[in-house]
């Protein structure tokens, strides 16, 4: 049986179209097709239709760190976000360093997963950032690249092994980026709120000559090379010249980075993340960074902790916050609404571009998968940590007036989240 949506605004090939989409199965069957007595019909009432929401960079915790998040409740507050597929990072115990490792992860992604997961791997054994290689390429046909997202990989010949290596498998390196010798014990940005409240920043440097280091390495090696949640006005000027000089060189950026500035922290964990929230001239960067293709990537870094790890202010809270279930609607708000960007820009940035970057494919095409988010750009709601589905409420998003969100989620033609059937 085949469900039809009527009165939907598909996004087509970069634009918006009012038709109706047919899916029959996991795939989309038809575009523009009549509805007939045997069909399934859902009126979306003029409702957005766009392919399904990736975000590239998010912790689901398990293994080992279960009290934080699993695979069922994280990819539960994605299909809520709208999201149909997340890229799970490997801060875990034991870290996907080797097949037997990673294994724990996929089998807990096919027993759990609410919508599409693909694991990092690790760089470096341990997730320690160097010393010995992690088995990349036992485990290249299970993830999507690698990365010891949490720490930067320190020494020069063990990214320059790494890279080369990756690009033998056909894998990107997707790093974080972080010296940490410049760290000093730093927790928020190296700015005016520090000074002024007594805090250890975190230098912009810290940041940018990692980038700066592995653009040279790209340069050497031809690697596929994704940067981590940029937050540096630096950081963006780097990758700018690296991809005018046509180096396989992308980045992302968190919503966090181009709504607030230090400014706006407050003396609770909900502010404290890594890299932290920067100078307003950094956030003005990073929009630029957004506007002109720069910044091709939007990605959550949700990460999630318990109240307890989350509740000990700035200075002593774990670093990290979650994201999966506001994210779109804090964009929408902030960037579409206010005329920052346009709302195909936005889906591109959530969802076209880490497609192709990644090499995930679909869109809204007939002969795709049916994963697919249906948007609600009207209804204003309020942001509320207490109802997320996720086990982490911390987030500097809470209590935030919005509009812009997903009502139902489609993984293969299948609905894993529908708003509309709750009463």
């Amino acid at each position: 049986m085949r469900t039809i949506f009527t009165h939907a605004k598909l996004y087509v090939e970069g634009r918006f179209v009012e038709t109706t989409l047919a899916i029959e199965g996991d795939r989309i069957v038809a575009i523009g097709a009549e509805a007939e007595a045997e069909d399934r019909v859902i009126d979306l009432a003029g409702r957005c239709v766009v392919p399904g929401l990736v975000d590239v960079h998010v912790h689901l915790r398990e293994p080992g760190f279960e009290y934080k998040e699993t695979v069922a409740t994280g990819t539960a507050a994605a299909a809520r976000g709208g999201y149909t597929l997340v890229c799970s990072m490997p801060n875990l115990k034991p870290a996907p360093d080797s097949m037997e490792n990673l294994q724990l992860q996929l089998d807990a992604i096919e027993r759990d997963g609410v919508v599409k997961v693909i694991p990092y791997g690790c760089i470096t054994k341990g997730q320690m950032g160097g010393g010995e290689q992690a088995d990349l390429e036992a485990m290249a046909p299970h993830v999507v690249g690698f990365s010891d997202d949490g720490r930067g990989v320190q020494q020069d010949e063990d990214m320059l092994k790494a890279m080369k290596e990756a690009r033998r498998l056909g894998k990107p390196i997707v790093a974080h980026c972080e010296v940490n010798e410049l760290l000093k014990g730093g927790y928020i940005h190296d700015g005016a709120y520090a000074k002024a409240h007594g805090h250890r920043g975190i230098c912009s440097e810290s940041e940018w000559a990692q980038v700066e280091r592995d653009i040279e390495l790209v340069r050497e090696t031809g690697c596929q090379y994704h940067v981590c949640h940029v937050s540096t006005k630096e950081s963006v000027e780097l990758v700018r010249k690296a991809k005018a000089e046509g180096l396989r060189v992308s980045c992302e950026t968190g919503p966090h980075y181009l709504i607030f500035t230090d400014q706006d922290l407050q003396e609770e964990g909900r502010w404290k993340m890594n890299p932290p929230i920067r100078s307003a001239e950094d956030r003005a960067a990073l929009i630029a960074g957004i506007q002109d293709g720069t910044i091709e990537v939007l990605a959550t870094d949700h990460a999630p902790h318990s109240a307890e790890e989350k509740g000990r202010g700035l200075e002593k809270s774990a670093m990290g916050i979650v994201g999966l279930e506001c994210a779109f609607g804090v964009l929408y708000t902030h960037l579409v609404e206010k005329g920052v960007i346009t709302l195909e820009k936005l889906i591109d940035l959530m969802s076209t571009n880490p497609r192709k970057l990644f090499g995930f494919g679909g869109g809204i095409a007939v002969g795709e998968r049916a994963d697919l988010t249906v948007l609600d750009l009207e209804t204003p709601y309020t942001i509320d940590p207490e109802s997320f589905l996720s086990k982490g409420k911390a987030t500097p998003f809470a209590g935030m007036e919005v509009r812009g969100k997903a009502i139902q989620t489609w993984v293969d033609g299948k609905a894993v989240y529908d708003e509309t059937t709750k009463h």
